[in-house]
């Protein structure tokens, strides 16, 4: 069962969508008894890191996600799902993140490039990963974000992208897997990256 963790800032219907299509079994968590029974969890988001930290706060929901990833099971943030695993973020103000992986999510500062960072563009990979089994090399993937996840450790990015500078697009740190892009919106490369995630039973 995947788990798409709803606190109310969620691309929800989209990410649930491409689960369903793909032929797995998908419910959306609220609560912590929601946990109980998911072999997957995805944190999707859409919005600023403060108000997403906040909603999970008021929902108790902070705890029963660190306790899922602590058990080893694949866990997935997309977007400001990613951006929520790092330490801290700055969107609008410094908000504590779940500090899964140590790193902080900054505003782009470019000078000649638009913000947000809006169309698709490609990633180079730093390693193989199980997520792009199948996945062709150069294609490109749907981005939306005017923050990115500054990783204070190199070993835990896993694929970077260049937008007026190069910047992490995926980190990735023993079973847990954090995509800027959106998988959901990038067409069949997108939906194989999500098929990879939801058939593996081993992070």
């Amino acid at each position: 069962m995947i788990g798409i963790v709803d606190y109310g800032m969620g691309n929800l219907r989209s990410v649930n969508n491409a689960i369903m299509f793909l032929g797995f079994e998908a419910k959306l968590v609220s609560k912590t008894e929601d946990f109980n029974e998911l072999s997957h969890l995805i944190i999707p988001g859409v919005g600023a890191f403060s108000s997403a930290m906040s909603n999970l706060n008021e929902a108790n929901l902070i705890d029963p996600i660190k306790t899922f990833i602590a058990s080893g099971k694949p866990a997935l943030g997309i977007c400001l799902g990613m951006q929520l695993l790092a330490s801290f973020g700055f969107e609008p103000n410094e908000t504590e993140g779940l500090n899964i992986i140590e790193g902080k999510v900054v505003k782009f500062q470019l000078v000649y490039k638009r913000i947000p960072h809006v169309g698709w563009n490609s990633i180079d990979l730093t390693r193989e990963h199980y997520l792009f089994e199948g996945v062709k090399k150069g294609v490109d993937f749907y981005f939306v974000h005017s923050f990115y996840f500054d990783a204070k450790n190199a070993e835990d990015i896993l694929a970077y992208c260049d937008y007026g500078m190069s910047f992490p697009a995926i980190v990735s740190k023993n079973n847990v897997t954090g995509i800027q892009f959106h998988p959901e919106k990038s067409q069949k490369n997108g939906l194989k990256i999500l098929e990879n995630f939801c058939g593996n039973v081993n992070a």
